[in-house]
């Protein structure tokens, strides 16, 4: 067990070298990883939230709690507008002061001073402009970067458990049991996915959830066919049939003899499923069939920049966004692709 231990390391070590020689997939990784990293203190980096107040001698932290108006000399108990010009008054006045984050602007916030009818340009105080409802673009371009990627990880998870859980099913028993999974697969992938979509949407209230159980019911089945052909080519190795005679269990020799020589296929298909995820988001949010209508997406700003075509700054930014999101996953998936080729 030691030795093959250690030789799984040396080949897990000369995979990541392999990668790494791939400056563009190398870079690339480390470029996304930075982006989603930021993306993840999105509240921080733009909010129309302080990130810290101090007011007459005491400190406070809207970010982690909400105070009312009256806190801060306000006349209200609702929730403290942070943008209304008597509260920046009173939190910037005898000594008081407020931190604001980068961009003050939340993906939900309307900038009710604006001079120009909505969508308006870029500007000091947007710098990428606002939508059709003066909500700044670079919050919900930031916002929806981030919910992107959390969906994609989401769904090329579940999907990706799901095949493997299929595909070893059907590889390592075979037989009748085979057969009866792929006329399944066949029935199943005829389904008219987009329409289930549009019939789900008109019943159910659209959600996050929702869209990612539909989308996982179909998303597993191009991976299960790679684990299936693994599995159907090591059930029959010696050592396989060398631990079936030592009376090893089949959940033993499938998760710790067949599984770890079948995940090539899965680990490079992991990013290309994942742009997939993100592309099948973007669609149906472009359509209208995916997250809520006030949720901060990338396909509601394409499909707002398509409806306003004069407003550049719809469209140009969200494709920028997308487009470089998805030639880094690439690039990281073509990488991942040559480092576990058995042929280098």
């Amino acid at each position: 067990m030691g030795a093959e231990n250690q030789r799984q390391d040396t080949l897990a070590r000369r995979r990541w070298r392999a990668f790494k020689k791939n400056r563009r997939g190398y870079y690339a990784l480390i470029i996304f990883i930075l982006l989603f990293g930021t993306s993840l203190f999105a509240e921080v980096l733009s909010n129309d939230k302080p990130l810290i107040v101090e007011y007459q001698g005491q400190l406070y932290f809207p970010l982690l709690k909400s105070y009312p108006e009256t806190t801060f000399g306000g006349d209200f108990e609702t929730e403290t507008d942070y943008r209304d010009p008597y509260i920046l008054k009173r939190l910037s006045s005898h000594g008081n002061w407020a931190v604001f984050p980068p961009n003050p602007h939340s993906y939900n916030s309307i900038n009710l001073n604006l001079d120009q009818p909505v969508p308006s340009p870029p500007s000091r105080d947007n710098l990428l402009g606002t939508d059709d409802r003066g909500r700044d673009v670079l919050a919900r371009l930031i916002y929806g970067f981030r919910l992107s990627v959390l969906f994609g990880f989401a769904l090329t998870t579940v999907g990706t458990v799901l095949g493997i859980i299929a595909g070893g099913i059907q590889g390592y028993f075979g037989g009748k049991i085979d057969l009866f999974f792929q006329r399944f697969i066949e029935i199943w992938g005829a389904m008219p996915e987009l329409y289930l979509l549009i019939i789900f949407a008109s019943i159910f209230k659209p959600s996050i959830l929702l869209l990612l159980v539909l989308l996982s019911l179909f998303s597993w089945m191009g991976l299960s066919d790679y684990v299936r052909a693994e599995f159907l080519r090591g059930r029959n190795m010696e050592y396989v049939k060398a631990a079936r005679a030592l009376g090893v269990g089949n959940l033993t020799i499938m998760y710790r003899h067949l599984l770890p020589n079948g995940m090539t296929p899965v680990i490079t298909f992991l990013p290309f499923r994942m742009s997939g995820a993100i592309l099948a988001l973007t669609s149906l949010d472009f359509l209208g069939l995916g997250v809520p209508p006030s949720t901060p997406s990338l396909g509601e700003l394409l499909a707002q920049g398509k409806a306003n075509i004069d407003a550049w700054w719809l469209s140009l930014s969200t494709f920028f966004v997308l487009v470089g999101m998805l030639v880094l996953l690439i690039f990281i998936g073509e990488a991942l692709r040559e480092a576990y080729d058995p042929r280098r």
